[in-house]
């Protein structure tokens, strides 16, 4: 064999090997059927009572609670921080208890209340703990404060209900509201500004007023 033959070979290998290459990635492309192809993503019918009005949509199951009440409901008060549960931007009450929205699907809701911030207080008719934030100055750039006084009033409702935490001595007897258990109840919701002292003055403020 010649030189030039196994030149020539070798160039075919190559060659070959890489037309075999890009004929290979071609079914897996043509495969793939446009968008307005593919199959719907499943649905469920999910009912909510979200801020005293009952509301009935059929959702991807995939959907947050989070999504559901920014996209569907339209309320945006509630803020996607990180999507992970860490920030606490999105604190949501469910029948009363607080929940990081971002990690609940919708579906697991339905027949549940929900209250966001909107539900909590208006503009001309603030919920107490939105008024405390505002005396303290609690909410400083406000992405943080919906999550930050949903999860304050929820707070104040578990230290009443005689709900232990981790700071506690002695959880056979009722907390009370010191700066300690505030901190401690408070350490899942972020804020980037760092208001956190005046966060506690609100919600001692407003402990106070309630007692």
């Amino acid at each position: 064999m010649s030189q030039n033959e196994i030149t020539m070979s070798r160039r075919g290998v190559i060659a070959g090997g890489a037309v075999g290459v890009a004929a290979s990635a071609l079914p897996a492309e043509a495969q793939t059927p446009p968008l307005d192809q593919r199959a719907a993503p499943p649905t469920m019918p999910v009912t909510l009572k979200v801020n005293g009005s009952t509301h009935r949509l059929d959702l991807d199951t995939r959907t947050t609670l989070l999504d559901a009440l920014r996209e569907h409901w339209k309320l945006t008060g509630t803020k996607k921080g990180c999507d992970h549960g860490q920030c606490g931007a999105c604190t949501v009450l469910v029948d009363g208890r607080r929940i990081n929205s971002c990690l609940s699907l919708a579906v697991m809701h339905d027949g549940d209340s929900i209250t966001t911030i909107e539900g909590l207080g208006k503009p001309d008719d603030l919920h107490p703990m939105q008024a405390a934030f505002i005396k303290h100055d609690g909410y400083q750039c406000g992405y943080c404060t919906p999550g930050q006084i949903c999860s304050a009033v929820a707070v104040l409702d578990e230290i009443k209900r005689g709900v232990p935490s981790h700071v506690q001595a002695d959880i056979a007897t009722a907390p009370a509201v010191t700066e300690m258990e505030i901190r401690e109840r408070m350490s899942g919701n972020i804020c980037r500004c760092g208001a956190y002292s005046n966060i506690i003055e609100a919600m001692r403020d407003f402990a106070g007023a309630k007692a």
